[in-house]
């Protein structure tokens, strides 16, 4: 007699519980191995190209919309020791974030079954390329457009010299913001694999979608148009990709008794 699906689940991962104390060791663990990943990587960037070099890379964007010989300022008397620092660490969280996300796949793995961890561990790449690719859409498309448009509006009477803590604050921001915003197409995903919506819906839900992209990009983004759309019309696109990547994941990752029972379910309806 042939077993339940339900019972080939329990045989796949019988006998892989553990006490409530070796999960802690486990996550102490890998937290160790992030942090160890992030000192490396902070390590190399401070050999090359340095802080200075960080500070002169992401300040591109608006140098080149400043007069020929102007620099940013350092208004408070630590600036100039802490501004560089913190732009060193989160450049080091962004040059570790694939090993940081396979730290968070290699926790979860053992609770996983077999079709979910074939997927799982190309999802964070993708989540990875996502979160780069939002961060480098900011830095050589958005920051220009953007200094551009603000700076139509500067009187000529008025020097521009932004204080380098209030630029590194607000291009940090930016950056964080793009990354998680090109993040949905993996929401989109994970919510169609675990059912909580389908795919009908995601669609029904479209306009919505992009009154809520717009409120998001007005709300975390500064107040020019330039910066609004240039978050609100990738989230919605990305929105697009999400639905049509999804139905392919869903289906990638079902186990193979939910495959059989599906082709069953489609046989019977179409008898």
């Amino acid at each position: 007699m042939a077993e339940s699906p339900s019972h080939d689940k329990e045989d796949e991962l019988a006998g892989t519980e553990q006490p409530f104390v070796a999960h802690l060791t486990e996550l102490r663990d890998r937290l160790l191995y992030c942090i160890y990943g992030i000192a490396l990587a902070a390590a190399l960037l401070a050999l090359w190209p340095g802080p200075g070099g960080l500070i002169d890379w992401i300040a591109m964007p608006i140098k080149a919309h400043m007069p020929p010989d102007a620099k940013l300022i350092a208004v408070g008397v630590f600036s100039p020791f802490f501004v560089p620092l913190k732009v060193l660490a989160m450049a080091a969280v962004l040059l570790a974030l694939p090993w940081l996300m396979y730290q968070v796949w290699a926790f979860v793995a053992p609770g996983l079954y077999s079709h979910e961890k074939r997927f799982a561990l190309p999802l964070i790449i993708f989540g990875s390329f996502l979160a780069y690719a939002g961060i480098a859409f900011v830095q050589f498309f958005v920051l220009d457009k953007m200094f551009a448009f603000i700076q139509r509006f500067t009187p000529a009477s008025v020097a521009a010299t932004p204080d380098i803590s209030s630029y590194v604050e607000s291009i940090l921001s930016l950056y964080i913001a793009f990354g998680l915003a090109f993040q949905v197409p993996i929401v989109v995903m994970l919510l169609v694999r675990f059912e909580m919506v389908t795919i009908e819906k995601l669609r029904s839900f479209r306009g919505y979608f992009i009154v809520l992209s717009f409120v998001v990009a007005a709300v975390v983004t500064p107040p020019d148009v330039i910066s609004q759309l240039a978050l609100a019309v990738p989230m919605c696109v990305l929105y697009e990709i999400g639905i049509v990547a999804a139905r392919y994941f869903a289906n990638a990752t079902r186990a193979p008794e939910e495959t059989e029972a599906a082709s069953e379910e489609a046989k019977s309806a179409g008898q």
